[in-house]
């Protein structure tokens, strides 16, 4: 008797796999043995913050061995948050020469602003109206702590206004929005640190005192005819500003492990 022959089923083609983009790579944290992603996310938020405040100027090196110095960590850690920087346009990855505080140029900063101008426009949409009481006085007490940072330091003061518009996103619940006014508004932040005339925050602190308003009081149209302004004093406030003097990166950030 003849064995019946099976006939194999014939291999499925695989779906050539697509590229990552930037912002899915920058979603996808690694993770690494012995709590590595939180010393990541550690180093990560010290030197964002150092680099808005201008602690570390525009242009400077950020070398590996010493920040992995300051925070006791592996250079493999520092490399993470560096990648995530960069992603983020506040560092700039050299191949073969190490990193550097990124330094936007002029231009560059006009068209990055029309963009985010776009963006959050969608998100005063989202937000006005829907917003719990809890949320309206978390950015009532964000706003008085820039108020209270006014006059005393400048950088600091462009970092909370940064962190404001990234809360605003953060509280339309969407995972894009948010997203992406994250990365827009810190490379915004980096700028005004270089192109920011002094106590150019005033008007934009009372800005975000009328913004919240408007929220409260459900007005959507209101509330994205004062964020067209409001972004659009920023940049019209701004001018190219001078050189700050170069500072050791350790003692810098000892100021920024807390």
């Amino acid at each position: 008797m003849t064995a019946k022959l099976h006939k194999l089923p014939t291999p499925k083609a695989r779906a050539k796999p697509q590229p990552k983009s930037r912002a899915a790579k920058a979603a996808q944290e690694p993770v690494l043995p012995g709590g590595s992603k939180d010393r990541i996310t550690i180093i990560y938020d010290a030197l964002r913050q150092a680099i808005i405040e201008k602690a570390v100027a525009p242009g400077a090196k950020l070398p590996e061995d010493t920040i992995a110095h300051s925070f006791g960590v592996s250079r493999t850690i520092v490399q993470h948050a560096l990648r995530r920087l960069a992603i983020e346009g506040l560092v700039e990855m050299r191949r073969n020469r190490g990193a550097i505080v990124a330094r936007p140029s002029w231009e560059e900063a006009r068209d990055l602003f029309d963009l985010r101008l776009a963006v959050e426009r969608m998100v005063m949409e989202r937000v006005t109206g829907h917003l719990k009481p809890e949320d309206l006085a978390e950015l009532r007490a964000h706003a008085d702590e820039e108020a209270a940072a006014q006059g005393a330091n400048e950088s600091r003061s462009i970092r909370l206004a940064t962190e404001f518009h990234i809360r605003l996103a953060e509280m339309t619940g969407s995972p894009v929005l948010s997203r992406y006014v994250n990365e827009i508004a810190w490379r915004c932040g980096l700028m005004l640190t270089l192109y920011s005339r002094p106590h150019s925050s005033e008007c934009g602190v009372n800005e975000h005192f009328e913004l919240i308003a408007a929220i409260e009081a459900g007005d959507s149209a209101k509330a994205v005819a004062l964020m067209d302004a409001h972004l659009g004093g920023v940049i019209s406030r701004a001018a190219i500003d001078r050189a700050e003097p170069a500072l050791d990166l350790g003692d810098v950030l000892k100021r920024y492990q807390s």
